[in-house]
């Protein structure tokens, strides 16, 4: 059963945290034990279930009523297996966003249609749009405060196409719901006769999702295994996951950065040894030869496509840290397991929130997306984003206060 990872993102109130109770919660994908938790009394004093709170389980976001951290839950339907990432709608946490979109397939955009489109839903967009997420639904939600109107409905709706070519998605849907009553999630509803499409659960269960090109098999060095007991003296295993592509009992391989070639004699997977291992695999390759293989080195199939292998490296930027980012400075490129020294030496353009538009810019703040040029004290290995976002993204770490203060994503 094929599995659809998907985030929720909007600004803070618009019911994302409600809209995926609603959603669970109408699929029967809450257990009872869990809903006895979540069960409150309402003014006449009839039981309700406050579905925020089945993803806003921190504390803080309890007592804030904003979600903070990316909330992750699981359901299944008989079509499809989910992975739902909630995001925090503030602009203070836009970084969390980054994170849930660079492994989602598909972002539901939440606008309160009273307020439209608004700057953190064009921020939002963008971002999806530069973590190579090409399908979005546009959820027009409290469109019962609204009194259902089709026009309402149609006004927002083109301002969104407005923008849709510039974020580059391939495919919008758009769904007026109200995640509080449910209208449109789970079942078509009877108070937008005027609309035409699936309820939101149904295009989550049918939407074809346009997988990128990722069959080049890429593997990086987590831990090296060399036991040394009596009865593993010879064991010498490279461990890790396989990122992407295929790895077989018998491929040639190259490593890199060294060049060199050997290959595999053995794969093990969950104590066992297989003859193949295939994306998301946590395995332990063992090769025909002793080589000097250190953490972070990468390991692919010899006749397929390699990767890009450069110290000058031009990259987008989403900036986390309060304090704005200085040309010249040395900070920690960590990619993965492999971590080298770089400098940002050139600002190339800064997008602006305004009016959708990269200009030019000497300065790069919290918040911002900017087209960056960095360069590296040693040759880095690695993918485009678009080609496979798994080798084709890092983060840059300050190294004094070694606080995160940036997410790559590599052109």
């Amino acid at each position: 059963m094929q599995t659809l990872k998907f985030i929720t993102a909007g600004n803070v109130d618009d019911g994302k945290s409600t809209l995926i109770g609603r959603l669970l919660y109408d699929s029967n994908s809450i257990s009872t034990d869990h809903l006895g938790v979540l069960a409150s009394k309402n003014e006449i004093g009839q039981d309700t279930i406050d579905l925020a709170l089945i993803t806003d389980g921190l504390r803080a976001e309890r007592e804030q009523g904003i979600t903070i951290d990316v909330a992750y839950k699981y359901f299944a339907t008989q079509r499809r297996k989910f992975i739902i990432a909630d995001s925090p709608g503030h602009h203070q946490y836009t970084r969390n966003m980054i994170t849930a979109a660079s492994v989602s397939d598909l972002i539901i955009l939440l606008v309160d249609i009273r307020k439209g489109i608004t700057q953190q839903t064009k921020r939002h967009g963008l971002i999806a749009s530069l973590m190579g997420i090409k399908n979005v639904i546009v959820a027009l939600n409290k469109i019962d405060l609204e009194n259902y109107s089709e026009n309402k409905y149609n006004q927002v709706k083109q301002d969104f196409e407005d923008l849709k070519n510039q974020l580059g998605f391939l495919s919008v849907n758009y769904i007026p719901i109200s995640a509080l009553n449910g209208d449109n999630i789970v079942q078509k509803s009877l108070n937008t006769p005027w609309y035409t499409g699936k309820p939101l659960l149904e295009i989550l269960e049918t939407i074809d999702i346009d997988k990128q090109d990722q069959n080049n098999a890429r593997f990086q060095v987590q831990l090296i295994i060399r036991p040394q007991t009596p009865e593993h003296l010879d064991y010498r295993g490279y461990a890790g996951a396989v990122l992407s592509g295929e790895y077989k009992k018998g491929d040639s391989v190259r490593i890199l950065p060294s060049n060199l070639t050997a290959n595999i004699i053995k794969i093990e997977k969950d104590l066992a040894l297989v003859d193949k291992a295939v994306a998301t695999d946590n395995i332990i390759l063992h090769f025909d030869s002793d080589l000097d293989i250190s953490r972070g080195d990468t390991i692919y199939v010899d006749n397929q496509k390699a990767p890009l292998i450069s110290n000058t490296i031009s990259s987008w930027l989403s900036w986390l840290d309060t304090q704005e980012l200085q040309l010249g400075k040395t900070y920690i490129l960590q990619h993965r397991f492999h971590s080298v020294r770089v400098k940002v030496t050139a600002i190339e353009k800064k997008w602006d929130i305004n009016t959708l538009e990269f200009l030019d810019s000497s300065k790069v703040e919290l918040n911002d997306i900017a087209k960056v040029s960095l360069q590296t004290n040693q040759a880095l290995h690695f993918d485009s984003f678009l080609d496979n976002p798994k080798t084709g993204n890092a983060i840059l770490i300050d190294e004094t206060s070694f606080n995160t203060v940036g997410a790559l994503m590599f052109l």
